[in-house]
């Protein structure tokens, strides 16, 4: 019998944390008694069942309805199946511990009638959707929301099998609805026809998708969520979007989900909010329950039944939708009682101390753990900006069990260098420092730009570049310095963000050539127009503008992170040039160098790295690119013996490259 080997601690491998190891451990025993409580000798994946138990459900004997309102006093069903009225037939009886029940024949309801709860509470009573409805349909007129029933004759035939594990996602972020070129509410059907195939072609292997659960204010981004399990109907059917993900499965594309626990939205018609007339059956009471900035609700992340609520929800979605995974959205708000607000995370006392929601901890390693279960190969990726040590650990190390955290950071620094800096003013090493400052025991995800760039009142990088001119100039004969300096800044970000890597990769739909237009949706303010919420791909499709030029350098870059399995080693830095505005770094075979300085091109310059014979594989500068072809593609670069003062001086040999301004070389070293 071989001996078991323990994993090591987080606190063995960083002595930063060894101040905190009772902490840790206690918070681990702590989660381990909140997963027995739930399972007891069972698996998680076993025991989450609530989504099965409550809701609207067939059985052999009709239907059959639960809800879970400890403070109801009556409880009717109302809807077409009854012209709306609450009569004693449809009304629930109490079956224990807070539990109401109905059972109907099976002629009582039939599929796509509409209905709702009417739930009565000392002093009161109202509307009310089941908390678990996996359906709820919008009145175009009144904008009323309904629970719509959803039980197809014939159940969707899946096709295809899961992609399996995506170590090192390259992530396309997309918004179903506003991923048309229409302007209107575009749908998971046209999605899957005109999207997808693009997504393939530029090798992208996982979808993360927006605003899946349903919400009622279509301008919150899918944020403000009031029903978990149900799928928005704006953009269609469940089946139209099973299709979908199945689709996206037989192009080897992985597809997560947006997931929305962090709050809910504060509506009560339509959501969770008094549900049974209290303040606090899903939330906390008083104050916490409150989010001072979002105008939502806060779970109570300790209440046994909410918990069961929230993983039950995680279950529902990988069981019924195929996902493979989560982004877990505003983490940070969840781990912290005041919500990260107003605060800098710079020491580990944060992490620990009284002003972590301890609840929240337990419900998201808990979540992490059934997650896994039922999917070994799922991924889960934390949205967090406090940094937590142990959030993208293993349970077993004494972290949280996320694969993945975001590293917000990069956007907001590039946005800073853009916005505050000139070009001859950018820092090499400090580009450098944040790009790669991370902890060596969590993989991260790395992007230029997300979504939160895109939205109305900020800007794109590629907008923040060119400004007014992407309006006058982005003809591919219109010539303009402005533009020029923008394209070339836009792959360089984009190349050196990607490569740099320490565990993934994403962009924003649009984004890869350089949308020129922020995201705005429908309101008063806008006249409640749809032009700003759609994305036009016709402007990379036209070959007389400079779009398709940029989509074609992201998909050269995306394709060769795939092809070569870049982010599975370590990066190495072999320059950081200030003076030259030079970073070269070295991963796996491939040597990366980047030349951001605006007018200043280098013949020869040469720098230490490992000896051999390099080929230049693509360049930022090609013309195909939107570059001005001062390389030559396949050009071969052989190191010479010596070292060289440039560059890592742990190598004896030097290599010779010419550096055009605003330039990224891409080399391979021939075996």
């Amino acid at each position: 019998m071989g001996s078991v080997t323990t994993p090591r601690r987080i606190y063995e491998d960083d002595p930063w944390l060894a101040p905190y190891r009772s902490v840790i451990e206690a918070r681990g025993h702590r989660i381990e008694a909140a997963r027995r409580k739930i399972a007891g000798t069972r698996t998680l994946a076993e025991a989450v069942a609530g989504h099965l138990y409550y809701g609207l459900h067939r059985d052999a004997d009709g239907w059959v309805l639960r809800e879970w309102a400890p403070n109801a006093t009556r409880i009717y069903l109302i809807g077409d199946c009854n012209n709306w009225k609450r009569v004693p037939a449809y009304c629930f009886s109490a079956v224990g511990q807070g539990n109401w029940e109905l059972r109907l024949p099976p002629l009582f309801l039939h599929h796509g009638d509409l209905y709702k709860l009417w739930v009565e509470w000392p002093g009161g009573g109202a509307e009310r959707l089941p908390a678990y409805v996996t359906r709820a349909i919008q009145d175009p007129e009144t904008k009323v929301f309904s629970a719509q029933v959803w039980q197809p004759e014939t159940a969707y035939a899946w096709q295809h099998g899961r992609p399996g594990r995506r170590e090192h996602p390259l992530i396309y972020e997309c918004h179903i609805s506003m991923a048309s070129e229409r302007e209107a509410v575009a749908g998971f059907d046209d999605f899957r026809t005109t999207v997808l195939p693009r997504i393939k072609r530029l090798g992208y292997d996982t979808l993360q998708i927006m605003a899946l659960q349903e919400h009622p204010y279509y301008g919150s981004f899918g944020y403000q969520v009031s029903n978990f399990f149900a799928l928005s109907s704006r953009f269609g059917t469940p089946e139209a979007f099973k299709r979908l993900v199945d689709e996206a499965h037989a192009c080897d594309i992985a597809v997560i989900m947006d997931i929305v626990h962090s709050h809910s939205v504060a509506n009560e018609a339509e959501g969770l909010g008094r549900f049974d007339g209290r303040e606090d059956l899903y939330f906390y009471p008083g104050e916490a329950g409150h989010h001072p900035a979002w105008g939502s609700r806060c779970f109570d992340y300790g209440k046994d039944e909410v918990r069961q609520f929230l993983l039950a929800n995680c279950k529902y979605w990988m069981e019924e939708y195929h996902l493979d995974g989560f982004r877990f959205d505003g983490v940070t708000s969840m781990l912290y009682w005041d919500h990260g607000l107003g605060r800098d995370f710079c020491g580990y006392d944060a992490y620990f101390d009284a002003g972590v929601d301890e609840n929240a901890v337990d419900y998201l390693a808990l979540a992490n753990e059934l997650i896994h279960e039922l999917n070994p190969d799922a991924i889960t990726i934390a949205e967090d900006v406090s940094g937590m040590a142990g959030l993208a650990a293993p349970r077993e190390r004494g972290g949280l069990g996320f694969d993945f955290r975001m590293s917000m950071g990069i956007a907001d620094h590039w946005i800073k260098w853009v916005k505050e800096l000139p070009d001859e003013q950018w820092s090499p090493g400090e580009i450098w420092w944040e790009l790669t400052n991370k902890r060596a025991d969590e993989k991260t995800i790395s992007y230029a730009e997300c979504h939160d760039q895109a939205l109305v009142g900020d800007k794109t990088l590629i907008f923040r570049l060119i400004d007014k001119d992407m309006y006058t100039a982005m003809n591919c004969g219109s010539p303009s310095l402005s533009v020029d300096r923008g394209i070339a800044l836009h792959k360089l970000i984009r190349l050196v963000t990607a490569t740099s890597s320490g565990g993934g990769y994403l962009n924003f739909m649009g984004n890869e050539f350089g949308h020129p237009e922020w995201i705005d949706f429908p309101r008063a303010g806008n006249g409640w127009s749809y032009q700003y919420a759609r994305r036009q791909w016709s402007l990379a499709d036209n070959p007389l503008l400079r779009y398709g030029r940029l989509e074609a350098f992201d998909a050269c870059m995306v394709h060769f992170i795939r092809q070569e399995k870049l982010l599975e080693a370590p990066v190495e830095l072999l320059v950081a040039d200030e003076e030259k505005k030079i970073l070269i770094f070295r991963r796996k075979d491939c040597i990366f160098a980047y030349n951001f300085h605006p007018s200043g091109s280098f013949g020869e310059y040469g720098f230490s790295a490992p000896g051999g014979d390099y080929a230049l594989v693509f360049s930022s500068d090609e013309v195909r690119f939107g570059g001005f072809g001062r390389l030559r593609p396949g050009e071969m670069h052989i190191s010479l013996p010596g070292r060289c003062p440039n560059g890592n001086q742990g190598y004896d040999h030097t290599l010779y490259l010419y550096l055009p301004s605003r330039c990224a070389l891409v080399c391979k070293k021939k075996m």
